[in-house]
């Protein structure tokens, strides 16, 4: 009997569905017989998502399929239907036994090829979306940059015995922004934000702690940095002068919600100072302040385990939860990674949260 066959026992509402393509080709159902797992990672940066598939062999009737090949993913509810997931192009194969067992990995970028080559460039007098563009189409993928981000000037930077993959990210890293390869294309957005690729808010989801199996929340640092600051060459003074940017304070708060409103903050005092002198007051302002939103990300992370998978959910979106400590529950969140599991258990979502960025202020 199948690993479906025995969801499908429970029925209802309760039963797990999927589809698999490859190359075009529907294997649902030649699959499903041999089905023993399967796992869909969801990530929000340049990371590729994975797909990965089990599947019984104890007959010795599977061929190892080749590597290089598509795979087109749906998950859901038999009730509900499925959505899709996107396309993955399988780069791992791995046999073991026994039992004997196939274990197919596919990922969303093919990064045995292009991505990976060790590349000199100099980009000089471009924006944002002219580097993208240029790298996008080196690797055959189509770029798509939002706007506001794609008009950044950038003066100079060099690409010196570095990979695409290295650039891209570190490019992004340095704008606050997150490039990542889904579906054939190279993705350029700003991250924590809760929008489209095309500026559009995304919808916030709800999560009740009723949802969960389990959960963990951690707070990194009560003393974490609270305000950054990155000096830039002003020329005509002959002098370094100071950017900084700081957290963006709640008006008249009582002094006992004083207290829990900064439990996610840290004190007034503890600022980090970039050593990094920078050429402009603008490229200042944008290195303080991509560096205060990835302090900012890093001071509280939430993970949930959710008994009955959710297909719809995917990173970047916001979140809010239900149930928990009163300072996890007024917390802000957004979804950083996604896994969804089909195995023996059912289908199942486990999420990884990060705290939202707050309003930022200049000085």
């Amino acid at each position: 009997m199948s690993l479906l066959d025995t969801l499908d026992k429970i029925g209802g509402s309760n039963t797990p569905a999927f589809t698999l393509k490859i190359d075009g080709v529907d294997i649902t159902g030649k699959v499903s017989e041999k089905l023993l797992g399967l796992t869909l990672t969801d990530n929000r940066g340049f990371e590729a998502d994975q797909l990965e598939i089990e599947l019984d062999d104890s007959d010795s009737s599977l061929m190892l399929p080749p590597r290089g090949v598509s795979i087109a993913v749906a998950i859901g509810w038999k009730d509900t239907g499925t959505i899709d997931k996107g396309l993955f192009v399988v780069d791992e194969i791995g046999h073991s036994g026994a039992p004997d067992k196939l274990t197919i990995t596919a990922r969303s970028a093919d990064f045995r090829q292009t991505l990976n080559v060790q590349r000199d460039n100099s980009y000089h007098k471009k924006t944002l979306g002219d580097i993208v563009k240029t790298v996008a189409t080196r690797n055959k993928l189509t770029p798509v940059i939002n706007k506001n981000m794609a008009d950044i000037a950038i003066p100079h930077i060099d690409q010196t015995n570095e990979s695409d993959g290295s650039f891209i990210t570190r490019l992004a890293k340095e704008n606050g922004a997150v490039a990542a390869v889904k579906n054939g294309k190279l993705l350029f957005f700003k991250q924590g934000q809760n929008q489209t690729i095309n500026g559009k808010q995304i919808p916030e989801m709800l999560i009740n702690r009723q949802s969960g199996d389990s959960h963990q929340f951690t707070l990194t640092d009560r003393g974490a940095y609270t305000g950054v600051v990155a000096n830039w060459l002003n020329t005509r003074a002959a002098k370094s002068e100071p950017v900084k940017v700081k957290r963006r304070r709640k008006k008249k708060p009582m002094v006992e919600e004083e207290k829990q409103g900064e439990y996610l903050v840290g004190s007034d005092e503890n600022v980090l100072v970039l050593r990094h002198t920078y050429a402009t007051k603008y490229n200042a302002q944008r290195a303080a302040k991509a560096n205060w939103e990835r302090i900012q990300r890093g001071v509280a992370t939430f993970s949930i385990q959710l008994a009955r998978g959710r297909a719809e959910l995917y990173p970047e979106a916001p979140v809010t939860v239900k149930g928990f400590k009163r300072e996890i529950d007024e917390a802000k969140w957004t979804l950083v990674t996604v896994t969804h599991s089909l195995n023996g258990s059912g289908f199942t979502t486990s999420l990884d949260l990060e705290v939202k960025i707050d309003e930022l202020e200049m000085e």
